[in-house]
């Protein structure tokens, strides 16, 4: 038992060190969107539209990145039987994560015209919080009833060269109960810095069909299905940073994903290789909290309070492949995704039976 409890310590200690990555990924993402402040002189609506947009392919990635390693098997563990894991997922960042088609008529209004500086085009692909522009790209917003304009610059975000995964860790926890049953459990310690904090839990079950059928011990492989549901809590303070006039100025974001998952797997000794299909469904909601007083362009002096909120969803099937090497107490396993958003993930497990 002490062994056990000295065990759990050092995972968690070092569990406190990898789970920095899931945080600084955050603070990455919305310390970009602390640029997006400066599109209200043009507007709550326009601000509104534009994160929207601008923080979708992160908050999607994030959820498909949170989703990564919650099995290893689809042989369930025994009544009694434990496994205590530190989990590293990331999703990976494709070319088309990283724009998004901004169209200038949606922009539009009786009041407002929009256009691209030194351009006639109406629509084109600018960044996302996971994309850059180089150069920047300028747009003009226009009064049309005082032919007041302002010239804003369009936020990049966080993409360049080294910046094409986004990455999770966990530490997880897995019981078997009986009848092929297995509790999960998976956390992020809370992780606070001077503008953020940050916490990721999750809850999960997987059942194993094939220990229900008389001839389990005969079976060369091991059928189960999963059910996991996994939260993300995150804030970012951008009172310091925004640039624009205000007080109490943050993000709030809320993230909850379901995974529905078939899993078949090997049955060896040392090695085996495992693979499913998987559904996953989720929705990440931002909150724009706080005053912002605009003080340019056809908004001026103009003061919005908790201005806005912002959501995405996922709904994809991913097809999962792996493999896990056991070796007495010591198991290692690395896993492959491929969905909307193509993921990977690696899995250091200490466990009995």
């Amino acid at each position: 038992m002490i062994f056990y409890i000295y065990l759990y310590n050092q995972i968690y200690k070092r569990m406190k060190r990898i789970s920095l990555l899931a945080a600084f990924c955050f603070i990455g993402l919305f310390s970009k969107a602390q640029d997006i402040d400066g599109l209200f002189a043009a507007g709550e609506e326009s601000a509104e539209r534009f994160t929207n947009d601008y923080l979708e392919s992160a908050t999607n990635g994030l959820m498909h990145s949170m989703n990564a390693n919650w099995f290893n098997s689809a042989d369930a563990k025994p009544l009694g039987g434990f496994e205590l894991s530190v989990i590293l997922n990331a999703a990976i960042v494709k070319d088309n994560h990283k724009t998004f088609l901004m169209d200038l008529d949606a922009y539009n209004t009786n009041d407002l015209s929009f256009e691209f500086e030194n351009s006639t085009l109406r629509s084109r692909d600018v960044a996302s919080a996971l994309g850059e522009n180089d150069p920047d790209i300028n747009i003009i917003v226009t009064d049309n009833n005082t032919t007041l304009s302002e010239t804003i610059t369009l936020p990049s975000g966080i993409g360049d060269a080294s910046a094409n995964l986004l990455p999770t860790a966990f530490l997880q926890g897995a019981l078997g109960l009986v009848k092929g049953i297995e509790l999960k459990a998976r956390f992020v310690p809370k992780i606070e810095t001077d503008d953020a904090e940050l916490g990721m839990y999750g809850v999960g079950v997987q059942f194993e069909v094939t220990k229900w059928l008389p001839a389990d011990k005969l079976l060369p492989v091991a059928i189960s299905g999963l059910v996991a549901y996994t939260n993300l809590n995150a804030s970012y303070d951008i009172s310091g940073s925004s640039g624009v006039n205000g007080d109490n100025q943050r993000i709030e974001s809320n993230t909850n994903t379901w995974l529905l998952q078939a899993i078949v797997s090997t049955k060896l000794p040392v090695i085996n290789f495992y693979g499913g299909l998987g559904y996953i469904k989720g929705k990440s909601e931002s909150d724009v909290l706080g005053t912002y007083t605009v003080t340019s362009g056809p908004f001026f002096t103009e003061t919005f309070t908790d201005p806005f909120s912002v959501s995405s969803e996922v709904s994809s099937v991913r097809a999962t492949a792996g493999f896990k090497l056991k070796l007495g107490f010591f198991r290692l396993n690395g896993e492959y995704h491929l969905s909307e958003f193509d993921a990977f993930s690696l899995g250091v497990h200490f466990g009995f039976r």
